[in-house]
């Protein structure tokens, strides 16, 4: 199913409607979270007040059409960085909401550097109702990304690797096909390789949104859409994150500043969204995909398609699929014992 602000389904009438709000070969690796005595809700992590702190020194990039993005670096806490880590989120998520993943990155001797999307976090929002996820099109997002890969990354001399997140696991896909010596290589966490639609037909939400931009409505929500509204997000049903701390980090950060909150998409991006998952899954092209690649899934996502994942993880040269029974969407503000295993891995396929 695809999931509102709070990753919940929405009613909308006499039937459920999905909609896109908060995003949103090698052997295959099956590891029981469960086993490991996982116990959901919060965990003995960082307080809430730790996870606030970001650890980014912020500044601004300029795009086309003189488009003023926020980019954020974080130094390695010791020496020399041994490599650079382009961290690429998903929709609906800023900058601070990944100050913990950052502090584990530079910890483990990486400089990180991220920036949020255009329609997101504090970069430019194209329309007049800045909560509206808009995009025309996923080639301006990659235009935004190539713009800033020239100019604060390729220069740097280090290794490069991407770690991105769902909508940001998809364009990193897109940019290593198209730059292909570019990066040395990727992890991506539950990466947007196809949207979930159920109960609904794909072919019957994709026509609606085909639709409805040709109708002009291309920049109102989708059915069901709205704002953000914070008490509509309850950590209790959600399916993002079993961590209630992280979760209400996020909402403590939107409440501290405002301009951070995004509602529900509108037809234009989930229409530009489906445009783009049809260019990935054209034959042959995740083939001309080189850089080696580990994709790590979550057993229980119910906003991005699993299964997709699996085909696409077949059709790559070079990839790694970790599955984690038990983890939401949000794996990298999952619960601690999801997080360690995704850790270890990630340190595993770094170091080779």
């Amino acid at each position: 199913m695809v999931c509102n602000l709070a990753g919940e389904i929405i009613i909308y009438g006499p039937m459920v409607i999905g909609v896109w709000g908060r995003v949103w070969g090698g052997p295959v690796l099956f590891i029981d979270i469960l086993a490991l005595g996982l116990i959901l809700g919060p965990t003995g992590g960082e307080s809430l007040a730790e996870r606030r702190g970001s650890g980014f020194e912020f500044g601004w990039f300029t795009a086309d059409k003189g488009h003023r993005l926020r980019f954020a670096r974080a130094e390695a806490l010791e020496g020399r960085a041994k490599g650079l880590v382009l961290l690429l989120h998903g929709r609906f998520e800023f900058l601070e909401k990944y100050g913990e993943v950052a502090r584990e990155l530079t910890a483990r001797g990486y400089t990180v550097l991220s920036f949020d999307w255009r329609g997101q976090g504090l970069s430019v929002r194209e329309l007049e109702n800045r909560q509206k996820g808009y995009v025309k099109t996923f080639d301006d997002y990659l235009g935004d990304l190539d713009r800033f890969y020239h100019l604060h990354v390729k220069g740097t001399g280090l290794p490069v690797s991407i770690l991105a997140h769902s909508m940001g696991g998809h364009l990193a896909l897109r940019f290593m096909h198209d730059h292909p010596m570019g990066v040395d290589r990727a992890v991506l966490v539950s990466p947007m390789v196809d949207i979930m639609t159920a109960p609904l037909p794909r072919i019957g939400v994709r026509a609606m949104a085909n639709i409805a931009c040709a109708s002009g409505l291309s920049e109102s929500y989708v059915i069901g859409g709205s704002n953000y509204t914070p008490e509509h997000v309850r950590f209790e049903t959600n399916r993002l994150t079993h961590d209630r701390g992280r979760f209400e980090n996020e909402k403590a950060l939107i409440a501290d500043n405002p301009d951070l909150a995004l509602g529900d998409v509108t037809h234009a991006w989930l229409k530009a969204a489906f445009d783009s998952i049809e260019i990935l899954s054209r034959r042959g092209y995740a083939r001309q995909i080189k850089p080696p690649v580990m994709m790590v899934s979550a057993r229980e996502d119910r906003v991005v398609s699993v299964k997709a994942q699996k085909r696409l993880f077949k059709a790559l040269s070079g990839c790694e699929f970790v599955s984690i029974p038990g983890a939401f969407h949000e794996i990298l503000h999952e619960a601690d014992p999801i997080r360690d295993v995704f850790w270890n891995h990630f340190d595993g396929f770094t170091s080779i």
